[in-house]
């Protein structure tokens, strides 16, 4: 039996976390088995459903790595810019659902009132077999044993999400549900559907939920909770997706730097951990970072170049060698490609535009640093070798003959030449800024003292 796994959103905003970590398990599931990953959008809910939805979805999945395995069958059509491989629609599978309901009223197995067509629930329990929690038995709730019976379509003869899931399920072949330990209450409704139509279930596996850091529920609301936030933050898409798989999977040693290829080598449900998991934001950074660090050269450059472009710092108009130099100085250092903006922002902008915090200024420079940086901007003009080492060896001459630390003259000159006192190497920085603009912004920062 080939496996067939499927990812089942509704288009009713961006890729949500939890959306995204199910997608992967499923996802993964089918490559390690070498089977199929299906996706298809519950979009029956047209007043909630947008187009600008689907593409954030579908932006969310491809960016993250995630390729789906077939397109619509039926005669369905493909939409415009989708590509050859789907998704699949609900909103355009309604003669198939009519069918199935006809087939369960004609058996009495459903019926109508008031405008709605119902399904009539078994009452005894329904035991759950689940590849991840376990077995489940799940009995009716007090207001299900008022009224077990649930509704299958709408009074405006929609099909609703319980019966859409199920027939989709079944039509699909989807042999593995993965989703989130929030559906399981559903699941005993969907297992008593498929009996009633005498077909086989697939496997149900639930995951654990993701809870924040302080356990508390992730709401859609929270700041983080959306796969497009972390797009927006140039966080890269490879170092997402280890972290998601580590949120309620193991691969049973304590390595947590995991490339896809890995994980789909990796991969089982037996790894899927019972308890919720937590999402721990700085560990995403660390592991972000990590992958930052590893990246090759020129996808370092090509990414950190974009990154800084988009936040109007213009790269473009640098030569390459320039552009080259300072983003080395910048490699390994942050967590994130957003962290370049305030790291090397400094290497592109004008020097009006380098302007140090008002409580830094105060602090480093003031009446009591200016004679030493008076003293270290005309050394630096002597210089006819600008390397690294001539600078380093430049600011230590003028520090031995004020008799001061090296740090009284390293503060105040690198907030005058980046408008920070953290960053790449000083000695470093002030080489590829070259000679005419680290003295020209030593100079600004003298008269803005004076």
């Amino acid at each position: 039996m080939k496996v067939r796994t499927r990812f089942a959103p509704s288009p009713t905003g961006s890729l949500h976390i939890g959306g995204a970590r199910t997608a992967l398990f499923n996802w993964l599931y089918a490559r390690h088995a070498q089977g199929e990953f299906v996706l298809r959008l519950e979009d029956s809910d047209q007043e909630r459903n947008t187009q600008a939805s689907v593409a954030s979805l579908l932006d969310g999945l491809r960016w993250l790595g995630l390729n789906w395995d077939e397109g619509p069958r039926s005669g369905e059509a493909d939409e415009p810019g989708l590509g050859p491989c789907g998704p699949y629609f609900q909103s355009r599978r309604t003669e198939i659902y009519r069918r199935y309901v006809d087939r369960l009223l004609e058996r009495n197995l459903a019926y109508r009132q008031n405008g709605v067509v119902r399904f009539r629930m078994p009452r005894e329990p329904v035991v759950i077999p689940d590849l991840i929690v376990g077995e489940v038995t799940r009995e009716l709730t007090d207001r299900e044993a008022v009224e077990p019976d649930f509704v299958i379509v709408r009074s405006d003869g929609m099909p609703v999400f319980h019966l859409v899931n199920v027939v989709d399920d079944l039509e699909m072949g989807i042999t593995h549900v993965i989703r989130g330990e929030d559906h399981l209450s559903n699941t005993s409704r969907h297992l008593a559907l498929i009996r009633a139509l005498e077909r086989t279930p697939p496997q149900y596996a639930h995951l654990p939920l993701i809870l924040n850091s302080d356990s508390t529920k992730m709401s859609k609301r929270d700041q983080g909770t959306s796969v497009e936030y972390y797009r927006q933050e140039r966080y890269l898409p490879e170092a997402m997706a280890n972290y998601l798989c580590l949120l309620g999977w193991s691969p049973g040693n304590d390595q947590e730097i995991l490339s896809l290829e890995e994980l789909i080598e990796r991969f089982d449900l037996s790894g899927v951990q019972r308890h919720n998991a937590r999402f721990d934001l700085e560990k995403l950074r660390w592991l972000n970072g990590d992958y930052l660090a590893r990246l090759e050269t020129s996808r370092f450059h090509q990414l950190a170049s974009a990154t800084l472009q988009a936040h109007d710092i213009p790269v473009s108009t640098f030569p390459t060698e320039y552009v080259r130099d300072a983003l080395e100085t910048a490699r390994g250092k942050t967590r994130t490609l957003a962290e370049l903006i305030d790291y090397a922002g400094f290497y592109f902008r004008p020097d009006d535009a380098v302007v140090p915090p008002p409580e830094l200024a105060a602090k480093h420079l003031n009446p009591s640093t200016r004679e030493g940086m008076r003293r270290l901007h005309r050394a630096l003009a002597e210089l006819t070798d600008y390397s690294p080492e001539a600078v380093e060896n430049c600011f230590r001459r003028v520090a031995a003959d004020l008799e001061v630390k090296l740090r009284a003259l390293v503060h105040p000159i690198r907030l005058a030449c980046t408008g920070s006192v953290s960053g790449p190497s000083l000695w470093g920085l002030i080489a590829i800024l070259g000679q005419e603009v680290s003295l020209r912004r030593i100079e600004r920062a003298i008269a803005r003292i004076e």
